[in-house]
């Protein structure tokens, strides 16, 4: 048997990280949710309250927010009302939470959501704090016990067919003893602060993002014009830029998907940027691929191994999107793919200018199932761009600010995996 295991054992229902004042305070106690919380029926008939919705893992919103109008119709009358710490648990399946999402409504005034999809709680407080069982939620507390409930198929597919009989006998972890209400409210306390600072580094990011894009409009020249609304001193008397043939300024190429029948055309070490590498554009260099060609998937495709540096585009799904190749890596045909003439193009001044422009591109797509824009038009393409230096020059300003952005998207998720670590740690390990 392990340490941890003689741990568990020896300890039984203790979380692993305790609060010094509540070391001696014992074991915890498993009790079942209709314990220590109701069901709420009340229905909204004809008051006129927000109609909500909810998304698996951001929370309930506003059907207004999330669907850009009400759709609650004729159905709102028979919506649950719901309050300020009440529970709505959404039965329906998704990736990250296959039996299940909980969210915990905070708010002055009572919303409504639809009972057709949401079984709602309101938990008794002398047992209990709303906000301690709401991070417990969060670690995915009653999909440890629902998908004892649940079939493959309805995993997979729409709402889950939950009894509320056997929802409501979730196994809830509370501490025992008159300190029990004391120990909840420190632990909610102390990852509360965590959402607090893990929100207010997010508010950062995002101003640091927006911050990036309103230079990028001002260092480039608006549509029509060839002269920057903001432009580095060294380059005030340097004139209009020009608008040239990308053909000019860059070979174009492209790509290919090699033979899936094939086994050896893949899996050989050669980085293939495909449409599952989408998640993975927009952020400067691209450094691995979810999928990887051999040399033989080269030689017998129209596959082409590009060199690193090459700017890459992608022309159909998730039209738009940019990045720039860390190493040699070959490509799909989903994208288009450009090495820039040293002394005519920077290739970063480039990504950042398809960077700009990917508005336009949104745009310009055509299709009814998946957006695109037809190679003919990137050999028609013009850039309006300025002498190299002040090209170089835009693109290391915009840099600087990426590496700003990159680190403290760093420090956003090591605060988010240290609270999922915490969160591990302060909660017993299920018993269910």
């Amino acid at each position: 048997m392990s340490e941890d295991s003689m741990s568990d054992e020896k300890t039984g229902l203790v979380p692993r990280l305790r609060f010094p004042e509540f070391q001696d305070a014992g074991e915890w106690e498993l009790r079942k949710l209709d314990e220590i919380s109701a069901l709420i029926n009340e229905r909204a008939g004809h008051k006129k309250l927000t109609p909500m919705s909810i998304t698996a893992g951001v929370g309930l919103v506003s059907q207004l927010e999330k669907f850009g109008k009400v759709i609650a119709g004729a159905q709102y009358r028979n919506y649950i009302v719901i309050q300020d710490q009440d529970f709505a648990y959404n039965k329906s399946a998704t990736k990250n939470y296959p039996e299940g999402f909980i969210d915990m409504y905070s708010g002055a005034t009572p919303v409504a959501v639809p009972n057709s999809v949401f079984t709602c709680f309101r938990v008794d407080r002398k047992s209990a704090l709303p906000q301690f069982l709401y991070f417990q939620f969060l670690n995915n507390l009653h999909g440890k016990w629902l998908k004892n409930f649940i079939t493959i198929g309805a995993r997979a597919h729409g709402s889950l067919n939950i009894d509320n009989r056997d929802f409501l006998a979730t196994p809830v972890p509370l501490p025992k003893g008159k300190s029990s209400l004391l120990e909840q409210q420190k632990i909610a306390s102390c990852l509360s602060s965590l959402d607090a600072l893990i929100a207010a580094q997010a508010d950062k990011l995002d101003a640091l993002k927006a911050y990036k894009f309103g230079l990028m409009q001002q260092l480039f020249p608006r549509e029509g014009e060839t002269v920057p609304r903001l432009r580095f001193p060294e380059f005030q008397e340097a004139g209009e830029w020009e608008e040239q043939s990308l053909e000019d300024m860059a070979k174009r190429g492209s790509g290919h998907t090699p033979n899936k029948k094939i086994a050896n055309y893949y899996n050989g070490g050669i980085r293939w940027v495909s449409l599952a590498d989408s998640d993975k554009l927009d952020n400067g260099y691209i450094f691995n691929t979810k999928v990887e060609i051999s040399e033989d998937g080269i030689k017998n495709s129209s596959a082409v191994l590009h060199p690193a540096g090459t700017v890459i585009l992608s022309r159909d799904a998730g039209v738009g999107k940019s990045a720039v190749l860390h190493s040699p890596m070959a490509v799909s045909q989903h994208f288009m793919a450009w090495q820039c003439h040293e002394s005519k193009l920077s290739n970063w001044f480039f990504y950042y200018a398809l960077q700009k422009m990917k508005p336009y591109f949104e745009a310009i797509a055509v299709g009814n199932t998946i957006k695109t824009i037809g190679a003919s038009f990137f050999k028609e393409m013009t850039l309006v761009a300025p002498a190299l230096r002040e090209q170089q020059k835009i693109a290391a300003c915009l840099s600087f600010f990426d590496i700003l952005i990159a680190a403290q998207t760093e420090k956003l998720d090591a605060l988010k995996t240290h609270k999922k670590g915490l969160m591990q740690q302060l909660f017993p390990k299920s018993q269910s």
